[in-house]
Order: C-alpha cells, then structure tokens, then sequence
C-alpha cells in the first residue's frame, strides 16, 4: 500500500486511508476550504488525522506531531461537522455498501436501540439514565437489516426511548422514503410509539424476550443493532462521551461507520 508523496515523511498508522479508500472519499473533502486561505495541509493527511482521533480515542492536543497541526484538523473536522460532510460521504458509502451486498440503496426496514453512555463534565447536555444507572448521554440508532446506520440522534440520558421516537422515526420517514417497518424492545411500546409510528407511515413490531434465563440472549433483529453498537465500541473515542456537544459525538458516529464501510468497500 503507498502513501502519497506528501505522507512519505512519516511511518503509517493501521488508521490511514489506503489509494482505493481515498478515492472513495476524494471527491467530497477535495474543494472544501477552511477559511479564505489557501490548502496548507493535504485533505488526505488532514482525513487520516481525523480517523486516527476517532481510532485510538486521543484528545487533539495530543494528536501526533506528524500529521498537520491539531489546530487545522480540529478545523476541518469542525467544518466537515457542521456542513454535512461526513453526514454526506457517510450515506453515499452506505448506499455502495448496500448495493455491493445485493441490496437496493434505500432500505425498507430497520431496527431501532439506544445507548446510554458516561459523559464528561465539559458536556453541554447531560442527563441520569436511572434503568442503566449512568449519568451522561444516550445514543438513539437505527440502523437497516445489515447494521448500517441509518439515523443517528444524540441527546442527554434521561430522554426515554418511547420520547426518542418523535424525533428518530420522523427523520427517518423524511430520509428513507421507503421504510416500512422498524424492529424494537419493549422500552419503544406503548400508544405514544404508536402514533409517532402512524404518523410517520412506518410500522413498529416490537420484539419481545422470550428466554427467560437470565443474562444476554441474542434475540430476533435485535441483535442486529446490538452488533452495530459493538462495532462503534472499537472506536475508542466512542467508548464514552468525550465531546462538549451532541453534533460532535454524532460527527464521530458517522466517522467510526465511514472506518467500517471503507474496509468493506476497499
């Protein structure tokens, strides 16, 4: 795998885009400035810096002296965030992933959850999750029937699941016009769901446990947005909440998907 002739000068992280992956992403981050000064930084380095910070889960003060300047990345990260960016470039791999697997671009179905996570005391929003007695902010995901993620909504622990679905089911019926149905737990039951759901044009089934035995039981769909979560843990900057605001952490979300897609696609 080469580097390209400005990343020469330094040793490669397990982190960095390979050729075939930097052409899957080149064309969105290629005319996107910071600022009215000219391209100091080569994009490649700066994405690299980028997906090194999700990877390894370093502050950006800390980011290695041989990628570009904290400052610069923090930068584009910053721009990329609020433009859509990453939000852009992570659906359209979405979209090629699904159709290298034989699927059409835009799903029918998808299964919703949510993670409570720990937040640092710098965070804008935090709240008490008391069912998993954790005080920080709660990630609300749905995903489609490969654990893509479809839709992403961070806000703090103490929004119920059920109050989640007025905001999650909404965007994903104005994203996905051809989501039907939405697979669930009971945390999502109730008539509140229900109406959201109606509203929306999407059904919500909400699959139930059927072990009793106590502890994990991999269970029908379920499982499916169980693994995406996973997945997303590996990227430690995501192991908790690190970021002072919600579009930050939801930034890095679609970062740690934009890691996995990429592996899949090149």
């Amino acid at each position: 795998m080469s580097l390209p002739p400005q990343a020469t000068a330094r040793e490669h992280y397990p982190s960095d885009l390979n050729d075939a992956q930097w052409e899957l992403v080149e064309p969105f981050v290629r005319g996107n400035p910071v600022g009215p000064q000219p391209v100091v930084h080569p994009r490649r380095e700066v994405l690299n810096a980028i997906l090194y910070v999700s990877r390894t889960g370093v502050q950006w003060r800390y980011l290695p002296h041989d990628f570009p300047d904290w400052q610069s990345v923090y930068a584009y990260f910053r721009q990329w965030k609020k433009d859509g960016t990453l939000k852009l470039v992570h659906d359209v791999l979405r979209s090629k992933v699904r159709q290298k697997a034989g699927r059409s671009s835009q799903p029918t179905a998808g299964i919703l959850d949510s993670q409570s996570v720990k937040s640092d005391v710098q965070a804008q929003t935090r709240g008490y999750d008391a069912n998993k007695k954790v005080k920080g902010r709660k990630r609300h995901l749905l995903v489609d029937t490969l654990g893509l993620l479809l839709v992403a909504w961070i806000r703090s622990a103490d929004v119920q699941d059920r109050d989640a679905t007025g905001a999650v089911l909404p965007l994903a019926a104005e994203q996905f016009p051809t989501l039907q149905k939405v697979w669930a737990d009971s945390a999502y039951e109730g008539p509140r769901v229900e109406r959201i759901a109606q509203q929306a044009g999407v059904e919500v089934e909400i699959v139930k446990r059927t072990d009793p035995t106590p502890g994990f039981v991999v269970q029908a769909k379920r499982w499916i947005v169980e693994r995406t979560l996973g997945w997303l843990s590996r990227e430690r900057r995501l192991t908790r909440d690190y970021e002072r605001t919600e579009e930050s952490c939801e930034a890095f979300v679609y970062t740690g998907m934009i890691r996995l897609m990429l592996r899949r696609l090149a």
